[in-house]
């Protein structure tokens, strides 16, 4: 595919980076900052666009409609257009389609920390894809090249994804942030953990979320929850050690005891 990157960032140079490595042709990044000038041809925001098979807005989701809008009237033989955003509605690229452009969305289903790592991360990963049948062809297609899973993804239901999604990457994150903390007042170097998370990941997905829950929570043993908050409040973590115990309770079915709720404070 010929394609063109708005926004060269790090979701936008990693799929810039990935799909160039695929055999597919960068025709130009649109950048403010010269983002991947060493790397690709480098177009204007108020310039003609050349011809493309697809147009990449990846921006901020504050920043879509704004984007598409400028981009509109230098819109002439580019046959479709996404942004990677999964929250957003496909919407946003509505002045995009009033010149004949189909528009989605490609999400990629992937941590992408900068254009290099993420560029080698996409490979394996899922990528939720909301597009009506022409270009979503197109994109199933990009998406196999890259060794991507593709999956459809309503827009109506992207908020609920997006949702899953920042739980499953950014709330496990916060999760081991606390963790680490009170490995180290123990003395206990957090490496230690790395077996028992991997194991519990692999839990979760192999049994669901609930059945693969186990500690003192899941057991209703609430005094070394007690001891637990205790412990987290002398390093200054137990409002977060204590939100992080209502959620595995509300995950276990069952709910906190007054005396745990004291002992937080």
């Amino acid at each position: 595919m010929d394609i063109i990157i708005a926004g060269p960032g790090r979701a936008g140079g990693s799929l810039a980076l990935a799909a160039a490595g695929a055999g597919h042709h960068i025709v130009g990044v649109v950048s403010r900052s010269g983002a991947m000038a060493d790397q690709f041809a480098q177009l204007e925001y108020e310039a003609a666009l050349p011809g493309a098979d697809l147009l990449v807005v990846a921006v901020g989701d504050s920043h879509i409609s704004e984007v598409a809008n400028r981009l509109a009237p230098h819109i002439k033989d580019i046959a479709g257009a996404v942004h990677l955003s999964g929250y957003a509605s496909v919407r946003l690229l509505s002045p995009l389609e009033a010149q004949g452009v189909e528009v989605g969305s490609f999400h990629p289903l992937q941590t992408l920390p900068s254009a290099t790592v993420g560029a080698r991360s996409l490979a394996g990963s899922w990528v939720g894809v909301t597009a009506e049948s022409g270009l979503r062809a197109s994109l199933w297609a990009l998406a196999t090249t890259l060794e991507m899973k593709p999956f459809q993804l309503a827009d109506e239901q992207k908020p609920a994804y997006h949702a899953a999604a920042s739980a499953a990457s950014n709330f496990v994150v916060a999760a081991l942030g606390v963790a680490e903390r009170l490995f180290a007042a123990a003395g206990v170097p957090f490496e230690a953990a790395l077996p028992l998370t991997r194991q519990v990941v692999e839990n979760a997905y192999e049994l669901g979320g609930r059945e693969a829950l186990t500690g003192p929570v899941a057991r209703g043993d609430w005094s070394t929850v007690e001891g637990q908050l205790a412990a987290a409040r002398a390093v200054e973590m137990s409002d977060a050690y204590l939100e992080l115990v209502r959620a595995t309770a509300h995950l276990a079915g069952t709910e906190l005891p007054s005396s745990v709720l004291r002992h937080s404070r």
